[in-house]
């Protein structure tokens, strides 16, 4: 059986998880790995068959998606000679994580798609949603990668289809210790936005993890060092707290190690939204923004002593031979 993998490159969420879950897929067929997009940090430890451009969300630099640059780094000519070179034909299974390239092209050329992806969890009927209505970003959501099975993963379980995240095996090998600092990830802030607001709190120690800087340097509490994913774990492990945006994975590590979390939704990213609506309901602190007005939101957050417990077990080979054995 040959099953291709496609995989979204935007951020470096779904390649976290695809680190996982391809060997668990290696255990029953041939694996071709698909990645489109242009704004991830990591490289697989994996053979990447198919590169594409695709369609990617582009980072701001004061907390959201920069929507013009977004515009325009995809073309329609673009995406659709994409969409129609991708071999999808010559593959028994297609799974899908939120890819569009592989999606439309089995869309197009009437191929069953396995869609498995958090942006399934977040958006079912069964998981919460925002109190404001983004019609846009509910329509990017419903259409960026069709599907025709849908299997997602969430900060619970609100489904039988929808199962809790998955955690990489290096974090869950990680010691959970408290050296006093706080790991910063909010690629949607520039440096000089960060640094401005987060030495408002001289008494906190800021190891900040950046996607506009290539190389590390402080500015009196605030360590700014580049991404790099097993730094950026390290830090994690070793922190009092973590603050990052309402992405999915981020998030579920730091609730897996027991970490104090808070959040800030970026501006324009339906599906960070649904994220923090989720977390919301398990209990973790959201703010709009880094402004001024959150500061005593922020001062709160530091000073709390209670985190929330969540339970992620390690599933992730019996979901991949579940959905496996069920479209094989």
């Amino acid at each position: 059986m040959k099953i291709l993998y496609a995989v979204q490159g935007t951020g470096n969420g779904h390649l976290t998880r695809a680190i996982d879950i391809i060997p668990c897929l290696q255990a029953h067929a041939q694996v071709d790995v698909l990645v489109s997009g242009i704004q991830a940090d990591i490289q697989l430890p994996f053979e990447v068959k198919y590169r594409y451009h695709g369609l990617s969300f582009i980072f701001g630099k004061s907390g959201g998606v920069d929507l013009w640059k977004t515009f325009m780094s995809s073309t329609v000519r673009k995406f659709v000679k994409e969409v129609n070179s991708v071999p999808v034909e010559d593959y028994d299974l297609v799974i899908n994580d939120f890819e569009p390239i592989s999606a439309w092209g089995c869309y197009f050329k009437e191929k069953p798609c396995i869609g498995l992806s958090h942006q399934i969890g977040a958006f079912d009927p069964a998981s919460p949603k925002p109190e404001e209505t983004d019609m846009l970003g509910k329509f990017i959501m419903k259409n960026y990668a069709p599907s025709t099975s849908a299997y997602g993963f969430h900060f619970k379980s609100y489904a039988s289809h929808i199962f809790t995240p998955v955690i990489r095996q290096s974090v869950r090998q990680l010691e959970s210790i408290d050296k006093g600092h706080y790991t910063v990830y909010l690629p949607s802030y520039d440096d000089a936005h960060l640094i401005k607001q987060l030495t408002r709190f001289p008494d906190v120690k800021w190891e900040v993890f950046s996607k506009h800087n290539k190389r590390p340097f402080h500015q009196k509490n605030v360590s700014i060092n580049p991404i790099n994913s097993d730094a950026f774990v390290a830090s994690m492990a070793s922190s009092s707290g973590v603050l990052c945006g309402a992405g999915f994975e981020t998030p579920a590590e730091a609730l897996y190690l027991g970490k104090k979390l808070l959040v800030i939704p970026m501006k324009n990213q339906y599906e960070q939204h649904l994220n923090a609506a989720s977390l919301e309901e398990i209990g973790v602190p959201v703010i709009k923004s880094l402004k001024k007005k959150y500061e005593y939101d922020i001062e709160a957050w530091l000073n709390a002593k209670s985190r929330v417990n969540v339970d992620y077990p390690d599933c992730t080979a019996d979901i991949v031979e579940k959905i496996i054995k069920k479209h094989s």
